[in-house]
């Protein structure tokens, strides 16, 4: 028994002897509470970076399905750009003009003009500055006279913020698939429309591919979340018109 006692003294005394010097190790080892305080910050900052910018979207959604060409071009930075297919690149202030192809201020009797912006994916820079998104994007269509449309599309767009405020730096709607609405995709496959005679862009378009039948997938903006590997050359068969 005295045996016991005394081994058990000796653990008593060696534990207590290393406890400081575990704890200074601890110490040593993990962050600061400042640090942590400024990482925590950091994380929220960039959380409501995310989340403002997903309501940027969305409300240049509302204003684009209405027709509130004014509102929705006010959306962009000063040097902002809109491209729309194989519409070509319009920038700045040139933009509001170019919303108006798709209709009327407002637009009227007949109109249908809605873009959805679904699966949102929004990566924002460490800096806070910069973000990217890619959605996927329905699209109902009408105007007068003509039969509705059916569509679906990729946004890739790039945001950036002016001051305390982020705005849409560049907007890229890739259309995949029109569609009449009455036929449907088995029976009817409907060309992108082209640059505009009327107001033309003040570039062309930046990728040149055709919707369905065409197969072409606008690169990720994105990396891999669990490989990390960037998604830009992806494996796609060449389309027999474009030869890309």
């Amino acid at each position: 028994m005295r045996c016991k006692h005394t081994l058990l003294y000796i653990c008593t005394v060696v534990i207590a002897g290393l406890a400081p010097l575990v704890t200074r190790a601890t110490a040593m080892t993990e962050p600061s509470l400042e640090a942590r305080l400024a990482a925590s910050r950091e994380r929220v900052a960039r959380l409501e970076d995310q989340d403002a910018v997903e309501n940027l979207q969305a409300t240049f959604g509302f204003y684009f399905d209405k027709g509130l060409w004014s509102d929705a071009a006010a959306l962009f930075a000063r040097n902002g750009s809109f491209e729309y297919g194989l519409s070509g690149v319009y920038i700045g202030p040139r933009i509001h003009r170019a919303l108006l192809l798709f209709g009327p201020e407002g637009l009227g009797p007949g109109y249908l003009n809605n873009h959805m912006q679904l699966q949102a994916v929004i990566t924002v820079a460490a800096n806070g500055k910069t973000a990217t998104g890619r959605f996927q994007g329905p699209v109902q269509l009408s105007e007068p006279g003509a039969n509705g449309i059916w569509g679906v599309g990729i946004y890739e767009n790039e945001y950036v913020k002016e001051g305390s405020v982020w705005k849409i730096s560049k907007l890229h709607f890739y259309p995949m698939a029109f569609t009449d609405y009455d036929k449907g995709w088995a029976r009817s496959l409907l060309p992108m429309k082209g640059q505009s005679a009327v107001f033309p862009p003040d570039k062309p378009p930046t990728k040149v591919y055709r919707s369905l039948p065409g197969n072409y997938l606008p690169p990720f903006s994105y990396e891999h979340p669990v490989t990390g590997r960037p998604l830009t050359e992806l494996p796609q068969a060449v389309d027999s018109v474009t030869g890309q």
